[in-house]
């Protein structure tokens, strides 16, 4: 830090500081512990704790507390200086590491906690004897349980899928995947274009009534007589999915 920086350095890394600040909540981790994580991912050469409380201008324990969180995430690691005593630290740099890492974290400290506590609300129902056993309960009532349970069990299922997907994808999330995420992402935005287009056309059918283009009236330009063209129509826009 005590190297000389050129201007558009020193200016893009401070930006780079704040903007990791702000960006903290959306992370999961407080402002101190992004902005510390951001001042040694943009530093080359690894800083000590004073480094860091002059940066940014923040007390020692509150560096020290953070630069174990980041630690604990293996976001940064300490690192040994020949002829320094002090303890340095440097980021890991690869930002598809960083993500993965943020990604999973967010998982076990967010998802896993709902994960449980949809699951105790489903317990509370068999704990009190089940949907609509209590002869004291109405058939509203009844209806109004198990229509809230049928919305717990809905979302729990889309969390354990979310789960499920995450886990499967993290191992993918790096620079030595990018080709097989680019085809992934390719797939995926070939299936939502065919939807879109499919429901244009059948929107469109609609709109129109169906009359000259997709009911008897459209016989000559769907049916027997347009069947060739039709499947040329088809493989052209298959071709361009693709």
């Amino acid at each position: 830090m005590s190297k000389q920086r050129t201007e558009t350095y020193q200016k893009a890394s401070d930006q780079f500081v704040r903007l990791w600040g702000e960006m903290a909540s959306a992370w999961g981790i407080n402002k101190t512990m992004a902005q510390i994580h951001a001042l040694l991912y943009a530093e080359r050469d690894p800083l000590n704790t004073d480094m860091i409380m002059k940066a940014l201008g923040v007390s020692r324990g509150n560096v020290n507390m953070n630069l174990r969180s980041l630690m604990q995430w293996q976001l940064i690691e300490k690192v040994s200086i020949e002829g320094n005593r002090k303890d340095f630290y440097t980021a890991e740099k690869d930002v598809w590491n960083i993500v993965a890492v943020l990604i999973e974290e967010r998982q076990q400290r967010e998802i896993a906690p709902i994960h449980k506590s949809l699951e105790e609300c489903l317990e509370m129902f068999e704990r009190e004897g089940g949907i609509g056993d209590d002869e004291q309960k109405n058939e509203e009532q009844k209806l109004e349980e198990q229509e809230f349970k049928e919305r717990i069990e809905n979302f729990l299922e889309f969390l354990i899928m979310f789960d499920r997907f995450t886990k499967a994808m993290i191992p993918y999330i790096n620079r030595k995947n990018l080709g097989f995420l680019k085809k992934l992402v390719k797939i995926a935005e070939a299936h939502q274009n065919l939807k879109e287009a499919v429901s244009g056309v059948v929107g469109g059918g609609k709109s129109d009534g169906g009359g000259s283009n997709f009911g008897e009236g459209g016989g000559s330009n769907s049916g027997e007589g347009s069947g060739s063209n039709s499947g040329e129509v088809s493989n052209s826009g298959g071709d361009q999915s693709a």
